[in-house]
């Protein structure tokens, strides 16, 4: 996605990046270490597609790296951008809502 293509709204921006499941989940695993592709596919349980996909569009968005090394067999890992760590206070506050979420539904079913 070239920059000019971004939407003008700052939270439409965000969505447009990591709106999709799967890749705000890719974002929040790499947040802890750089992985291979199938270390991250047995941690998100998605596709081979899926993955694929979205590792490539989150590439072309600059907020991973795919390095490959050049060593038998051949080693591929992925890793946050600069950029793609600036996404951490993010998922920190989705972490936090969801839990609040989840204890204030069990409190609102206690009520009912």
């Amino acid at each position: 996605m070239e920059y000019k293509d971004l939407a003008t709204n700052p939270v439409t921006v965000v969505l447009q990046l990591v709106g999709a499941r799967w890749k705000i989940l890719i974002i929040k695993e790499l947040l802890k270490k750089e992985m291979r592709f199938l270390e991250l596919k047995k941690n998100l349980g998605c596709t081979s597609k899926v993955l694929t996909n979205c590792l490539k569009e989150l590439e072309e968005d600059g907020l991973i790296i795919r390095e490959e090394y050049d060593i038998k067999p051949p080693k591929v890992e992925y890793y946050l951008t600069d950029i793609g760590y600036t996404l951490r206070p993010v998922i920190d506050s989705m972490q936090k809502w969801g839990k609040e979420y989840k204890r204030l539904r069990k409190l609102m079913e206690r009520i009912k």
